[in-house]
């Protein structure tokens, strides 16, 4: 008896197509191939279980008993070939992008253009201060600011993020604007957490800030833009967030640091058509701001 690792289960589309047409030539043009390629692969099948499924006679195609039995596994078969690509495809639509808090926003007035143009895509934001994991699959993208120490991980740069300082009119009311960002004596200052002492602003303030009271203490970059707008104090924040919001006067046109931001993902994510749509569109996008 014919050994069952032999069949190819490639075979059993042709054996379909040919049960469904009823001749060699229309399971052919319903495929796109060759009438020969067709014989071809039942002939395999057939040597595969070690008896005949078809009988070719003049007037078309003749199940055999073992060719009747074998339809229903064949159709069997089909279904489970056609969820698994749908799930797939479904799968592959789907592409988590993990933001750092407030760079969430650059990306927002740009979504509807890419939901005109790839419908398929589903994109889902994640935000957070802590960075996602791509090697435990927590998302298929991450937007990284400051150096990647994972050389597992291929890292994209996108460029560098502007810091400046900023303050809302309602502060500015209680103060007046600072002539020089590097005296920056008798203000109220919004401070970073220790979690952020790498930041920019927290290297600026660091630097400038001994003169000045330190009223609130953040770990989330939408946070102190919030308070900054609310007047709580003078903020060193990323150009790409402050400039955008309406609430923020910028203090001087002097740039006060640079961080380096860069799109990070598993080498094999982007493989996925829809992964490689997205990163495409996030250094686009996160680009054409950087230079604004």
């Amino acid at each position: 008896m014919a050994s069952i690792e032999k069949l190819d289960w490639n075979d059993l589309r042709y054996f379909l197509a040919a049960v469904r047409s009823g001749t060699l030539a229309g399971a052919a043009r319903a495929l796109g191939v060759k009438h020969s390629t067709v014989g071809r692969r039942l002939t395999a099948l057939e040597r595969a279980l070690g008896a005949a499924v078809m009988i070719r006679g003049e007037h078309g195609l003749q199940l055999t008993p073992l060719g009747e039995k074998l339809v229903p596994h064949a159709e069997a078969a089909e279904r489970s070939v056609v969820e698994l690509q749908s799930q797939s495809i479904s799968e592959m639509a789907r592409v988590r992008l993990y933001v750092p808090t407030g760079l969430a926003k650059p990306l927002a007035p740009y979504l509807p253009q890419l939901r005109r143009k790839h419908p398929d895509i589903s994109l889902e934001i994640l935000s957070g201060s802590l960075p996602a994991d791509l090697h435990k699959g927590e998302a298929e993208l991450a937007l990284r600011v400051g150096p990647i120490a994972d050389d597992t991980l291929v890292a994209q740069k996108i460029g560098d993020l502007a810091w400046s300082l900023y303050a809302s009119p309602t502060y500015l009311v209680r103060h007046a604007a600072p002539p020089d960002p590097r005296n920056l004596a008798g203000h109220e200052l919004l401070g970073f957490h220790s979690r952020l002492a790498g930041m920019p602003g927290a290297k600026w303030i660091a630097e400038h800030g001994d003169a000045a009271t330190v009223v609130l203490v953040y770990r989330e970059i939408i946070d102190m833009t919030a308070a900054a707008v609310a007047g709580v104090g003078l903020a060193v924040l990323p150009c790409i967030v402050a400039d955008s919001e309406p609430g923020l006067k910028r203090l001087t046109p002097e740039i006060l640091g640079h961080i380096t931001l860069s799109i990070a993902y598993r080498r094999e994510a982007a493989l996925a058509r829809a992964v490689s749509i997205i990163i495409r569109f996030v250094i686009d996008v996160m680009r054409a701001q950087i230079r604004m």
